[in-house]
């Protein structure tokens, strides 16, 4: 019986890493936005701020269409991304993380298109040809989803601005893995109900209600296969808005 049971719950845990982990290449546009070596925007639609600016988002951010962004479900998301012109591009993929949505113009009616920093766009190609291929503009590619992965930084949760004992707003973090949010709750103190979050834009929760009183729990669960963590008081009694809190737990199915 526990045989079963271990090779149940590895079955599980390869399904789960394979609806991220795709293998599968899907086909798409590209084009790039900012400064030829640029970083891309500060956060964009997803409201990462001023994070995309510093490592390990920086360089490899980019916008998609509405398709992908998902109402900002998406944000977070890893992919990685190939040009298919053998002229000018090389066979290494760029890997970028999902910070920003584009929802016209190329991105419109229904198609699967990235927008990637100058950085980002200029890294498909061949060496010495990063000019030569962001001169191309619009270009086909090739995309697949990748797991996010950041080495040495734990899921943290930022408080936004605003935040009061009656409407608290989070925003995750260094999410490894997925790297999406399908939903949010959190824990008051002293409490065994987890309380649901509202997602209310980008990769933006929160929460009306109140007086609520730290420290607060918080467990999360992604779009992508529905993972779950569960960080206990990692919110502290005395919590600020635009404070930054650290989580020391990692993700698990």
């Amino acid at each position: 019986m526990k045989s079963l049971f271990c090779l149940l719950l590895v079955c599980i845990l390869v399904a789960s890493a394979a609806a991220v982990a795709d293998l599968h290449w899907y086909p798409a546009t590209a084009t790039w936005y900012g400064s030829p070596e640029g970083d891309g925007s500060d956060g964009g639609a997803c409201g990462y701020g001023s994070l995309v600016d510093v490592k390990p988002f920086r360089a490899r951010v980019g916008a998609v269409s509405p398709v992908l962004f998902k109402g900002g479900e998406g944000c977070g998301a890893c992919y990685k991304v190939k040009c298919l012109d053998n002229s000018i591009c090389s066979r290494r993929a760029v890997t970028v993380i999902i910070t920003d949505e584009c929802p016209g113009g190329y991105c419109s009616n229904g198609r699967t298109h990235f927008d990637l920093s100058g950085a980002a766009f200029g890294r498909m190609a061949v060496a010495g040809g990063h000019g030569l291929l962001r001169n191309r503009g619009e270009i086909s590619v090739i995309y697949r989803r990748t797991p996010c992965k950041y080495p040495g930084k734990n899921v943290a949760f930022r408080v936004n601005e605003g935040s009061t004992n009656f409407w608290l707003s989070l925003l995750v973090e260094f999410e490894d893995g997925d790297g999406d949010v399908g939903s949010m709750q959190v824990r008051q103190a002293n409490s065994n109900q987890w309380l649901e979050m509202t997602h209310i834009w980008g990769a933006n929760w929160c929460i009306i209600a109140g007086p609520l009183q730290g420290p607060f729990s918080v467990k999360l669960t992604t779009l992508s296969t529905g993972k779950t963590l569960s960080a206990r008081d990692v919110i502290p009694r005395n919590w600020t808005p635009k404070a930054t809190y650290t989580s020391r737990l990692k993700f698990f199915a």
